[in-house]
């Protein structure tokens, strides 16, 4: 079981002290087999570090944007493990969270992504399980605030999903790119990130292309912990990459008729309401012709 996964990290402005704990950890860690650094500016001392621990330092000599960088690490890192991770490098993760999730993995071929609780660095829950958005949603989320929540609560309860519980193990349409453990080869048949976004929602987008052959799972058995920015609210710059990725995210997908959308949605079964027991306790399903 041990060296199926490898891993990409994107780095910018990050410092040795920054990323030193989850550098070390990757390192060590029994499941991985190979691990790449992409340096999308200022972050040579950190790179210089990871090499040092074996990882595979890229440096492109400019900034890619998010997505772009990990597609270049996954052609670096090729041929890849059975799973390749998405791993930002504000992540901490603790000793024995890749084995259960590769375990769960194993156990239910028809998952091709999933991701585990995110936590705060005070152990709070970050609400990264998220329905697919129309774009009312996000821009409810982003520009109304407090008082968009609260005349439109419903709304974004229902798109962050707080009407579901998520102590259990669920399908879930869309799930943060800080930490996406992804079939290779649901990557492979569906292809990597698409790079007209430079950053934002290019999570969302390989989510439902995933989830268009796959499941796209929230596994809460285990728990990161991560640093959440949210640098688009302070930083006019982000603020207009995050709208250039809304534009390009609704004309690609569509702005008010989006059928994907609402099929996707509606799959937020727990693991017990979908899974059937096959062959050696794999999972197998019915569903959209998929079997």
């Amino acid at each position: 079981m041990s060296g199926q996964v490898t891993v990409s990290v994107v780095l910018y402005n990050h410092h040795q002290d920054e990323i030193a704990s989850l550098f070390a950890a990757l390192a060590k860690d029994p499941m991985i087999s190979r691990w790449a650094t992409i340096d999308n500016g200022g972050a040579r001392e950190a790179c210089r570090f990871a090499h040092s621990l074996g990882a595979h330092c890229l440096d492109p000599g400019r900034n890619l944007g998010f997505g772009a960088a990990h597609n270049l690490a996954l052609r670096e890192l090729a041929p890849l493990g059975r799973y390749h991770l998405f791993i930002n490098p504000d992540i901490q993760m603790e000793n024995g969270v890749l084995s259960e999730l590769v375990g769960f993995m194993d156990q239910h071929p028809d998952v091709g992504l999933v991701m585990p609780s995110i936590l705060y660095p005070d152990g709070s829950q970050q609400r990264l399980c998220k329905r697919l958005p129309t774009p009312f949603d996000l821009f409810l989320r982003r520009f109304l605030g407090r008082f968009g929540k609260s005349v439109f609560r419903a709304r974004m309860n229902a798109y962050e999903m707080r009407d579901m519980d998520l102590t259990v193990i669920r399908e879930v349409p869309s799930l943060s790119g800080c930490f996406m453990l992804v079939r290779t080869s649901a990557l492979q048949e569906i292809g990597a990130f698409d790079e007209r976004y430079f950053l934002y929602l290019e999570d969302f987008d390989l989510c439902r292309r995933i989830g268009e052959k796959y499941r796209t799972v929230y596994f809460p058995d285990v728990a990161v912990h991560h640093g959440y920015a949210k640098g688009s609210y302070r930083n006019i710059r982000l603020l207009r990459l995050h709208l250039t990725s809304a534009i390009r995210y609704f004309n690609k997908w569509g702005w008010f008729s989006d059928p994907g959308r609402a099929r996707l949605n509606q799959r937020t079964a727990t693991i017990s309401e979908w899974e059937i027991s096959g062959q050696n306790g794999a999972s197998s399903i019915i569903r959209d012709g998929i079997s």
